[in-house]
């Protein structure tokens, strides 16, 4: 087995966890995508012990000097990892790109539950925005829809490509979204125009939530789960005529972004103490309320075998504050 310097990046979301793990060069020498069924503890457990056995079957055993975290469930899997940085997405998302982009100017992105546009500027994110709660502009909305019309969510792009006239579907939010299809599909309208209508009303939410008074320039990169999607990706270029860059990794750029500010931050190159060997040990998170002052503040322990590594929550250090013993 040859022993490798590596970075770890994990990246939480509501709907999928990524993972790589890369070398100096920044180069993913393994990753995973999976599922995160609402548990995000066990959906690192599987990341790991799918990028360790991905690593022994490379011969490969990783000498771990950074460890980083990003997406929703940073803080809580950073504690876990022992994350020596823990990073929000839309930092950890341009630096990724800018690994594989060096000239990207605009990131649009789309995943399972939100939606987000950067822009930068000489490889500065100079803007941002961020869409939470319109799921008419997610790959939530199009498997949704998918279901509904009885397609696999896969097939939806190949699908949408061979619409010659495709419908017009509201734009606006999922309520009006999906009454528009109803009726559309109800009227005559081939599953070939909806699927590439609903395609287009993705593209035009996005647009007229994110992208509203901003100036989208070349080289305009399209990055998440959606991204995957060819019908998407045909439906943008069209709205912004200009060609969109997709890489094969697109859907790890989360994972990938903050692997490499993992490298970076540390800065005396010290090997941190690190084992994939954690799926059998038993990590639980407890609520309670802190009464330390009116805010009653939500506290969230989180345990490893049974004792407190790390509390969260608290908007002051009273609640947060582990005891030696504890």
């Amino acid at each position: 087995m040859k022993e490798l310097k590596c970075y770890l990046g994990v990246d939480i979301g509501s709907i999928s966890t990524k993972g790589v793990v890369i070398d100096d060069n920044n180069i993913i020498i393994a990753s995973e995508y999976l599922w995160t069924e609402g548990d995000p503890i066990n959906a690192t457990k599987k990341i790991i012990k799918s990028l360790k056995k991905q690593l022994d079957n490379l011969n490969i055993t990783p000498i771990i000097y950074g460890i980083g975290t990003t997406g929703s469930a940073r803080n809580l899997i950073g504690s876990v990892l022992n994350a020596n940085v823990v990073k929000n997405e839309i930092t950890a998302h341009a630096i990724g790109t800018l690994s594989v982009f060096p000239d990207v100017r605009t990131i649009l992105e789309i995943g399972g539950q939100d939606s987000k546009l950067i822009i930068l500027k000489n490889g500065i994110v100079v803007d941002y925005a961020m869409n939470t709660l319109c799921a008419a502009g997610t790959g939530s909305f199009l498997s949704s829809q998918a279901k509904r019309l009885g397609v696999n969510i896969e097939d939806i792009g190949d699908i949408a490509l061979t619409s010659k006239n495709p419908s017009k579907i509201a734009a606006r939010c999922t309520v009006f979204a999906e009454s528009d299809l109803v009726h559309k599909a109800q009227i005559g309208h081939t599953k070939e125009d909806l699927i590439a209508g609903i395609c287009n009303s993705v593209v035009q939410n996005y647009l007229n939530n994110l992208a509203k008074g901003k100036k989208l320039e070349d080289r305009v990169v399209f990055q998440g789960g959606v991204s995957k999607n060819k019908g998407v990706i045909n439906a943008f270029e069209k709205a912004l005529n200009t060609n969109i860059s997709v890489d094969s990794n697109s859907h790890l750029m989360g994972c990938l972004g903050v692997a490499i500010i993992s490298k970076n931050m540390n800065k005396n190159s010290n090997k941190l103490n690190f084992d994939f060997n954690i799926e059998d040990i038993e990590f639980k998170t407890i609520g309670s309320e802190c009464n330390g002052c009116s805010n009653n503040c939500e506290i969230v322990s989180i345990l490893k075998d049974g004792k407190i590594i790390d509390k969260m929550g608290g908007r002051c250090q009273k609640g947060t504050m582990i005891k030696q013993n504890a």
